[in-house]
């Protein structure tokens, strides 16, 4: 079963105890007694109201002003999606046993989700690096169910997994984080043109087929975040040399 998720439009009150809010569904099916991730913080939902009325539950697609509990209702913005989480829940531990080898696992979450929240506590200072790099490796997995769930093209598969690896590398160093070498030799082998040919064709993209320039923009979103891991290639290596002949052509690309 999807996790529902709720997209904040404003906070009409808030105190010490909780707060009013307008949202918007953007995913499963949200009730009241659900609980929703802040971060490492967690939102009661006591109450749905949908035209003055209080209303079962809220679908996807569907506003309504919800009822929270918890002061980090004050702390919300426009914007900002709230995850519904198992009333303790998800373990690391029982998220990585369910990516290993998926075991049952009670409210499992969409992917989309588990990615998006896997990255945010990878990035979480508060964390020991110990586990934020678990939760990167999370992420990861989380990543690899998203492109089959979402049949993925292999471009915008790569450029997801590039950002994330290439953040990792950051964040981590080379080592722990991962081979900033395999990073780069694995996103290039994607794009199936050279750099010469590729700069011919973005002279005059507007002319293009549409297909061909989503094609395009793709190749430019895989090389984005291999910027990150290019300080960590030796100049002379044949690698650094391909990626720097890539990030000539890439401010053409559209």
């Amino acid at each position: 079963m999807s996790i529902a998720e709720l997209q904040v439009y404003r906070v009409e009150e808030a105190d010490v105890t909780g707060g009013v809010c307008v949202v918007r569904c953007v995913g499963g099916t949200a009730r009241a007694g659900q609980v929703y991730a802040v971060g490492g913080l967690r939102l009661g939902l006591r109450r749905i109201e949908r035209y003055g009325r209080t209303a079962a539950c809220l679908t996807a697609g569907h506003t309504a002003r919800v009822h929270l509990t918890g002061a980090v209702v004050a702390l919300l913005s426009r914007g900002q999606v709230l995850t519904s989480v198992p009333p303790d829940g998800h373990a690391l531990e029982e998220l990585e046993d369910w990516l290993a080898g998926d075991p049952p696992l009670r409210d499992e979450p969409h992917p989309r989700t588990l990615r998006i929240l896997a990255v945010g506590r990878m990035q979480d200072d508060r964390l020991p690096e110990g586990v934020r790099l678990r939760w990167g490796r999370v992420a990861l997995a989380a990543t690899y169910r998203c492109a089959r769930a979402e049949q993925m093209p292999d471009l915008a598969r790569g450029a997801e997994l590039a950002a994330l690896r290439a953040c990792m590398v950051q964040r981590f160093g080379p080592g722990r984080g991962g081979d900033p070498a395999a990073v780069c030799r694995e996103a290039l082998a994607l794009i199936d043109l050279a750099p010469e040919a590729a700069a011919a064709q973005a002279r005059a993209w507007r002319d293009l087929p549409r297909p061909r320039i989503l094609h395009l923009r793709r190749i430019k979103n895989l090389l984005r975040p291999l910027d990150l891991v290019r300080p960590h290639l030796p100049d002379a290596d044949p690698l650094a040399e391909a990626l720097d002949a890539w990030s000539a052509v890439r401010p053409q690309l559209p």
